[in-house]
C-alpha cells in the first residue's frame, strides 16, 4: 500500500490548539480587574475539578493557564488623579456631537459596549493625560473630542 493513502491516527488532520494569546505589554489592573481574573481562576478550577471529558479538561487547562498567568503578571494601578485623565479615570468627553463616558481599564476588564476600553485602545490613548475642558485629537482629526469631565 502506498504511504500517500495510510494514516496513522485521526488525530494528524485535526486543527492544531494554540495557548490563548496574552496581550502584549503590562498587566495593568484596577482591584476591579484584579477581582474578576481571581474569580475566573476559581471559576475554572471549579469546572476543572468535575470534568470528566478529556477535551473539555484540555479546554479548561488552556484556559487556566492564561488566567493563572493573568493573575500571577496583574499590577494593580493606584486610583487616578480627579484632574488628569488617567488608567481608572471615568471620563465623559463629546465626540462627534454626541455626549460619552467610558472608564480606562485593564485588558481582561474591558467591555467595550459597558463603557470600558482598555488603556491601550485607541481612544483611551487619545484621552490619556487630558484635563477637563481641554480638546484632543483623535482619529486624524484635530480637537476631535472635547474632555467635559474627569472622575
Amino acid at each position: 500500500m502506498s504511504v500517500a493513502f495510510r494514516r496513522e491516527s485521526d488525530d494528524e488532520h485535526l486543527e492544531p490548539k494554540f495557548e490563548l494569546p496574552i496581550p502584549p505589554g503590562p498587566n495593568l489592573v484596577t482591584l476591579r480587574g484584579l477581582a474578576l481574573i481571581r474569580a475566573r481562576v476559581d471559576e475554572i478550577e471549579a469546572h476543572l475539578a468535575d470534568a470528566v471529558d478529556e477535551e473539555e479538561i484540555k479546554k479548561l487547562r488552556r484556559e487556566l493557564r492564561y488566567w493563572s498567568t493573568r493573575q500571577s503578571t496583574a499590577q494593580v494601578m493606584d486610583p487616578p488623579q480627579a484632574d488628569v485623565v488617567a488608567f481608572g479615570s471615568t471620563v465623559t468627553f463629546v465626540l462627534n456631537g454626541q455626549n460619552r463616558r467610558i472608564t480606562i481599564v485593564g485588558h481582561d476588564e474591558a467591555d467595550p459596549t459597558a463603557g470600558l476600553i482598555a488603556f491601550s485602545a485607541p481612544l483611551a490613548r487619545a484621552l490619556n493625560g487630558a484635563e477637563a475642558g481641554e480638546t484632543v485629537d483623535f482619529g486624524g482629526r484635530a480637537d476631535a473630542i472635547e474632555v467635559l469631565s474627569i472622575e
